[in-house]
């Protein structure tokens, strides 16, 4: 991690995906569905790209590591409400997955908060990907349709991933950002001991 500076690139893409959440919450209450997965596109793109600036040119601080997490946190949350309100009849067979998802996302926060009284900001190789594939379920659902094995795809990632954040939770002594996996958290561990 380098010297905490706030404004830097990255940074300020994550500022811009936290400034524009009430403009796409807007856009799901308006019903505009066209506009909703324009910039909810957008959104999923520009994390993307801060996360790549920030390691290609050395811009990675602890600040952003959590602004990008938070506004990651953000994005992922209209994502849902916005398969909720503008997919609900493709969704409504499948509701208890991602009712059983959404619960293990909400968990590893909670396990976070009462544990370190902070929100996690792992970014952890599994999740990271399983980010970049929840991003394309999204894009594919809003421009292509739903297509129901990339949605037990997504889900059976994103439990996976979950249970990974929550068994670092478990093993580590105290919050940190920017951990690649339980791998490499038991690895450390193991060194020390």
């Amino acid at each position: 991690m380098h010297k905490e500076n706030f404004f830097t690139i990255p940074n300020l893409i994550s500022s811009y995906r936290l400034l524009v959440f009430p403009l796409i919450l807007y856009f799901i209450i308006a019903g505009n569905e066209k506009l909703f997965a324009i910039f909810l596109i957008i959104n999923l793109l520009t994390d993307i790209l801060d996360g790549y600036i920030a390691r290609r040119f050395h811009m990675q601080t602890e600040i952003g590591a959590k602004l990008d997490s938070f506004a990651d946190n953000l994005t992922y949350l209209l994502a849902f409400a916005g398969l909720l309100v503008f997919k609900m009849k493709e969704l409504q067979p499948h509701l208890v997955s991602l009712f059983i998802f959404i619960g293990m996302l909400v968990l590893t926060v909670i396990v976070s908060l009462i544990k370190f009284r902070k929100f996690p900001s792992f970014h952890l190789y599994w999740t990271k990907i399983g980010g970049y594939v929840q991003g394309a379920f999204f894009v594919c659902v809003f421009t292509l349709g739903f297509w129901t094995p990339f949605y037990y795809l997504v889900i059976a990632w994103g439990i996976i991933g979950a249970l990974e954040h929550i068994a670092i939770q478990m093993v580590i002594p105290e919050m940190r950002s920017n951990v690649r996996g339980l791998y490499w958290v038991l690895k450390e561990r193991q060194k020390r001991q």
